[in-house]
């Protein structure tokens, strides 16, 4: 009996120790993320998958062209997948109006602008929404493709 609670207590050690582990991870470091929607075509479909990173986000270390996961501003129940088009300060033109982009926040736009609903619609959004930043995508298997910034003027 006394080897048996020995084995259990072994057990449950390791099992609390891998669940923490994976908690960090997911929580500190990265995740996966599956895309759903048109608002990213040609650059990403619906099904694809990507691996996502969170360091970059919590140290404000991000840049134009990077895709992003954000929360949603007017649905927190949903991530969105979008490129960081304007940073603090950045005046962006949209449509007649231009508007400064303020502090704490970003310009947010689909690549499909005519089937994305983004900053356009919902203006800068808070950087305390952005998840973390896409690095590659690795699914579909023929299609992976390591995101790079790319600067948008």
């Amino acid at each position: 009996m006394l080897k048996l609670n020995k084995f259990l207590a072994k057990v449950t050690r390791g099992f609390v120790q891998c669940a923490c582990v994976t908690y960090c991870v997911y929580e500190y470091v990265g995740d996966i993320v599956v895309c759903t929607g048109p608002s990213m075509e040609p650059t990403l479909y619906t099904d694809d998958v990507l691996l996502m990173e969170r360091i970059s986000v919590r140290l404000e270390r991000f840049d134009k062209g990077d895709i992003v996961i954000s929360k949603c501003p007017t649905n927190p129940k949903q991530n969105i997948c979008k490129r960081i088009v304007g940073l603090p300060g950045d005046k962006i033109r949209n449509g007649s109006n231009v508007t400064t982009v303020p502090y704490g926040h970003v310009w947010l736009e689909g690549d499909n602008s005519s089937n994305s609903t983004d900053s356009r619609t919902y203006g800068p959004v808070p950087q305390g929404l952005l998840r973390g930043r896409a690095v590659c995508k690795i699914l579909p298997l023929r299609e992976i493709t390591l995101f790079t910034t790319k600067c948008i003027t």
